[in-house]
């Protein structure tokens, strides 16, 4: 909750560095292109490092880093400076997802999915956290402002130390057993391959679309109806806080009837409702969105747990593998729409967007749940 409550702060303040840099929605796309392809980039590399060779202690380095981006974002007199701050956050969630979803997997007591989802939904509700102290915090104190949440990254690396010394003392405990686990896929390498293709489309289908909602939903809601930074960021809030709800329904759902009925409906069934969202009026908008982050977010701790018992043994790669390609996915997203934004308008980004969820369609081609619930 504290890592992705700091790193939503750079979404959340957006409309300040927009004013006080008097940025275009292309560079706005650029911030966000900047932090994700850090992290997407480093985490399927430090996943594969860390099942090989785990890292007792890197979470609180990984803070650390989080925490420097921060102090930057705070004072950075540049528009280049503000990139900088956004790479040194994305390191540090490059290095936080792999591991930390890892021991959430060796916490879990078997129950996969529950315990993916609820170590998601900590991250959800701080990303929710975000936009609401940005509103009450940021928006009347100004952008140094963010500098006192590094108090915040402080709580984060004490705590994130405790957690290293569980995981140091579990992992010597188990590491004998770890060696005689049977470690081999159910299925065969050309059915997990295109699995995984199918997985990555999925991913795409979700992350490329939440890129284009959530990155410019504040300037959708000033420029339509013509809402206040603050008001705007309420609603973000409402939308994110829904996004975290349905995060630890999907996983306790996937543990009981299967994965795949999970993916299948949280990215396809929320098609009719993302296509409603660009002719709403504001109550309906409002409305529309928590049901799209209520229901799109629960499919993610369902694809992830999916994709790691499709390939055994490989928990950290898989894990930064999906964890990177969404970053990746969202930051693309971001400055593609951004530059879109530019040449046309928000309302034309939220239109073209709605039909991403289409491509939902695809988890027919999924084996089936290699899970038993």
């Amino acid at each position: 909750m504290i890592n992705d409550m700091m790193q939503s702060l750079i979404l959340a303040i957006y409309p300040i560095l927009r004013g006080e840099f008097s940025l275009s929605y292309a560079q706005i796309g650029l911030i966000s292109l900047t932090y994700q392809l850090t992290a997407s980039l480093l985490q399927p590399l430090v996943g594969l490092f860390t099942d090989r060779r785990p890292q007792k202690y890197s979470l609180p380095l990984g803070m650390t880093s989080t925490l420097c981006g921060l102090i930057l974002l705070a004072f950075a007199p540049s528009f280049a400076l503000v990139l900088l701050a956004a790479a040194f956050v994305g390191v540090g969630s490059s290095v936080f997802h792999p591991e930390s979803s890892r021991i959430a997997r060796l916490a879990s007591g078997g129950q996969h999915g529950y315990a993916q989802s609820v170590f998601q939904v900590g991250g959800n509700t701080g990303t929710a956290i975000g936009p609401l102290l940005a509103a009450i915090v940021i928006e009347p104190f100004g952008r140094g402002s963010v500098a006192w949440f590094g108090l915040a990254a402080l709580l984060g690396i004490a705590l994130l130390f405790q957690v290293s010394r569980w995981y140091a003392t579990h992992h010597l405990a188990t590491a004998g057993h770890k060696r005689r686990a049977n470690v081999v896929s159910p299925h065969r390498r050309s059915v997990v391959i295109g699995a995984i293709g199918v997985l990555l489309v999925l991913i795409f289908s979700k992350y490329f679309y939440l890129a284009g909602l959530s990155s410019f939903y504040t300037f959708y809601l000033m420029q339509r109806f013509g809402l206040s930074v603050q008001s705007a960021q309420f609603h973000l809030f409402g939308f994110l806080f829904a996004s975290a709800v349905g995060t630890v329904l999907g996983g306790s759902v996937g543990d009981k009837i299967g994965r795949k009925p999970v993916i299948w409906v949280s990215i396809l069934g929320v098609a009719p409702f993302a296509l409603l969202l660009p002719h709403a009026n504001l109550f309906w908008t409002t409305s529309l969105t928590v049901v799209i982050g209520l229901v799109l977010s629960s499919a993610f701790s369902a694809i992830l747990v999916y994709a790691q018992e499709l390939m055994p043994g490989k928990v950290g790669m898989v894990s930064g593998l999906f964890f990177g390609f969404a970053f990746g996915m969202g930051g693309l997203g971001a400055a593609v729409l951004g530059i879109l934004a530019d040449h046309t308008s928000i309302t034309f980004v939220y239109q073209a967007i709605a039909y991403l969820p289409l491509l939902g369609i695809v988890a027919a081609l999924l084996p089936k749940s290699v899970g038993r619930p």
